[in-house]
């Protein structure tokens, strides 16, 4: 009993002093941290003046030159730091002006064996840093941290620091490849991550879009987004038709918005396609670019099978004018079951937000048109239940132009 007892009180003593120690090892990492913020805060000050000479000399075109005298290690984090948030925000002369004064500082060459350490804390720092700084150099050993990293935001962080480094094309696709192990459905991330890089973008996006790689053609169609580069059209133009339903879908959309006017013949094959995402995407164009001649197809769409397109015909509609609300109306009247509910759905949707907003001339002349078509329509008549008219809207021909 007594052996038991003292094996117990053996045992308590040890776990308070587990917990004494671990208090303490934390309340010295508290101090510790405290102690460099200042440190920090201190050189942030003392340099201020550095700083200011810094711009000075880049808006001037004179040389820049270090700081003099001995730097402390937490000084020299702390001009490393703004001299990387000054690249990331200046380019051409003013940004290899600061690259070139961060080597002859020392802090690539450093950084460059911080790559090699054995902790992992120290490699992950430099990497950042080294991206920051447009090392070249590092590009093999990031590749090779890369891929040995597991799926995560450190792993994006290596990859956007080798697409700001590497001066290889070679080596840029190689990253993406590597990337896209990391994670599903990440094109639009890793388009983010490769349009960091200083190489010709036009000739990588018709690189990636010709690739068999369906990954690298999706990536290379995010990365088109908000990018003026004319040569892609003609593999773009191929890509609307490509066998893989998402690769399609995502070339379409791109298609709809790069394109100033949409032929008759395209729209027509694409109304066809087999996946509603593409039509949804084709009826939405066609409302966007205000296409007052695509009416009869949005009546057509309003009978689709799927809900999304039925949903997205009706908002085009709408959009067109008077003779959009009035073919909704139609709708409404003439149709049956989901076109007609869709349709309806959106005419009330629609005058109340013209009710709303009709506060300028031009927006109360707007909402008394649509009035007057909507009581043309479902206003009764006295002694007769059905409609006052029943017109037709314009058919369709020529160019979807906007």
């Amino acid at each position: 009993m007594f052996s038991s007892l003292a094996l117990a009180y053996l045992f308590l003593y040890i776990c308070i002093a587990l917990v004494a120690l671990g208090v303490i090892l934390l309340f010295a990492m508290k101090v510790s941290h405290n102690g460099k913020r200042r440190k920090i805060e201190f050189y942030k000050q003392k340099q201020r003046d550095y700083f200011t000479y810094l711009q000075t000399a880049l808006t001037e075109g004179r040389p820049l030159r270090l700081p003099p005298g001995k730097l402390a290690p937490v000084e020299r984090q702390v001009i490393q730091s703004k001299l990387i948030e000054w690249i990331d925000q200046f380019k051409g002369e003013y940004r290899d002006k600061l690259i070139a004064l961060c080597r002859e500082a020392g802090f690539v060459e450093h950084d460059l064996k911080e790559l090699g350490r054995l902790r992992y804390g120290r490699q992950i720092d430099a990497a950042y840093r080294l991206g920051g700084m447009r090392c070249p150099e590092a590009v093999p050993g990031l590749m090779e941290m890369l891929k040995d990293e597991k799926p995560g935001p450190m792993a994006f962080m290596i990859g956007r620091s080798i697409a700001r480094s590497t001066t290889r094309q070679g080596e840029l696709k190689d990253m993406l490849e590597v990337l896209l192990t990391k994670g599903k459905s990440i094109h639009h991330l890793a388009a983010d991550i490769l349009l960091e890089t200083s190489l010709d973008t036009s000739r990588l996006l018709i690189e990636l879009l010709e690739d068999r790689n369906p990954d690298f053609v999706k990536v290379g169609l995010v990365a088109m987004w908000g990018q003026a580069v004319p040569e892609v059209m003609p593999a773009l133009d191929r890509l609307v038709g490509a066998e893989h339903q998402d690769v399609r879908a995502e070339a379409v959309k791109l298609y709809l918005s790069a394109s100033p006017a949409l032929q008759d013949e395209t729209i027509l094959k694409l109304m066809k396609d087999a996946d509603p995402e593409v039509r949804a995407e084709v009826v939405q164009a066609l409302g966007s670019k205000h296409a007052a001649g695509s009416i009869p197809l949005l009546r057509k769409a309003l009978r689709d099978e799927d809900w999304r397109v039925r949903y997205t015909s009706a908002e085009s509609l709408s959009m067109l004018g008077e003779p959009g609300f009035e073919a909704l109306c139609q709708a409404a009247v003439q149709g049956t079951g989901a076109e007609r509910e869709i349709a309806m759905q959106q005419i009330e949707s629609t005058m109340k937000q013209s009710g709303a907003d009709h506060k300028a001339v031009d927006q109360m002349i707007v909402h008394n048109k649509r009035r007057l078509l909507y009581d043309q329509y479902f206003a009764p008549v006295p002694g007769n239940r059905t409609t006052k008219r029943r017109t037709s809207v314009a058919a369709v021909g020529g160019d979807y132009t906007a």
